[in-house]
């Protein structure tokens, strides 16, 4: 029995590099454990590096897997709600950041004489 973990054979093209092909088990259950992992760590970057570290996959492999499943819209409908909730979220954020720094220019150039 294959496991999912482990990538078919490698092959050699017709260029001369080493191609290895992944399943698509695989390639779903690394997106998967990316996502899971993303919150124990600072940055998305730093998650993909080290998910792919230790699956022992090339990171631009993991980033286009992640590409791949976010533009087929393999997202579950649970992440499909957070993800919304989340742009919401992002928005009004955004919304809230613009209208404090437009007051805090107002209040600095008030208070500095030399903006008048």
């Amino acid at each position: 029995m294959d496991s999912p973990f482990v990538p078919d054979f490698p092959q050699i093209r017709n260029d001369g590099i080493m191609s290895t092909r992944y399943t698509k088990e695989f390639r779903d259950r690394a997106v998967r454990l990316l996502a899971e992992s993303r919150e124990n760590y600072a940055s998305e970057t730093k998650a993909l590096q080290r998910v792919a570290k230790d699956l022992g996959v090339a990171a631009e492999s993991l980033r286009r897997w992640q590409g791949q499943a976010d533009a087929s819209g393999s997202a579950g409908p649970q992440e499909s709600s957070e993800l919304r909730k989340l742009r919401k979220e992002n928005a009004e954020l955004r919304r809230a950041n613009g209208i404090l720094s437009s007051a805090s220019a107002f209040f600095a150039s008030r208070l500095d004489p030399t903006r008048r």
